[in-house]
């Protein structure tokens, strides 16, 4: 299914096999919008802080500027449905998120050990960053609907290696770890008590793609083991990148 055909697009070339990365420019709702659209030749077990575990060929983070946000945050769940159809991909075969961070300003950063690679995939913005377990919360779910969200750190995390359900579960630890290490030496500040520095946004999600080499199975993702350290180093420089895109300044607060 080439779900490209009618969309400008730019690719952006990854070390994995089998892995297709492209940003499709493109409108939603009379909107101009952006979409970072990771296509697989086969199924790929998945695993998303925001739709759960997943058996997909696609993954996507797709930019929605504010006046968007404003429309679609008013009814997400009905977003979430007709988005896909937009791309014409099936619901079920797509995990994909949504941010303000525009993907021309996405940042990539492979490393690799002894044909082992991570890739990470990373859009960042900290108009409403926080320190978890400090700052105090104002927003209230009802029925799916929330406020416009001000910034958020959106990361895809891929491997060649095939990850146990446990390993992908931790690599998600790492991942936030190593973000909030990035935010830390940036010294981001908390949008809500300034004289904080940030631990995430609030807003942040992370989407683990296992590979499917056999001769590669993981089931650890922990910091002390070489995949935990891929993982870590790969999302503390792709989210510093990001941020600086997106925001301008490392230690911006603007959205």
């Amino acid at each position: 299914m080439d779900v490209r055909v009618d969309m400008q697009k730019r690719e952006i070339k990854l070390k994995l096999e089998n892995v297709r990365a492209e940003i499709l420019y493109h409108t939603y709702q009379n909107f101009d919008v952006n979409t970072l659209l990771v296509s697989f030749g086969e199924k790929r077990r998945v695993l998303s802080t925001w739709d759960g575990y997943k058996e997909v060929s696609f993954v996507a983070n797709t930019y929605q500027p504010s006046a968007l946000s404003d429309i679609t945050m008013i009814n997400y769940k009905e977003f979430e449905e007709n988005f896909p159809a937009h791309l014409k991909i099936p619901r079920n075969n797509l995990s994909f998120l949504s941010t303000g961070a525009n993907m021309d300003n996405l940042a990539v950063c492979e490393k690799s050990y002894q044909g082992l690679i991570v890739s990470c995939l990373t859009t960042g913005g900290v108009g409403n960053a926080l320190r978890s377990g400090v700052d105090g919360a104002n927003w209230m779910e009802q029925d799916g609907t929330f406020e416009n969200t001000l910034g958020t750190i959106n990361i895809i995390l891929l491997t060649n290696a095939t990850l146990s359900d446990g390993a992908m579960a931790r690599a998600i630890i790492t991942a936030t770890e190593a973000k909030t290490a990035a935010l830390q030496d940036m010294d981001a500040r908390s949008s809500v008590s300034p004289e904080n520095q940030a631990t995430g946004t609030g807003t942040d999600n992370v989407i683990i793609v296992s590979g499917k080499e056999p001769s590669r199975s993981i089931l650890y993702t922990g910091g002390h083991t070489k995949i935990g350290e891929l993982i870590g180093v790969s999302t503390k420089i792709a989210v510093a990148e990001a941020i600086k895109k997106q925001d301008g300044s490392s230690k911006s607060t603007r959205a």
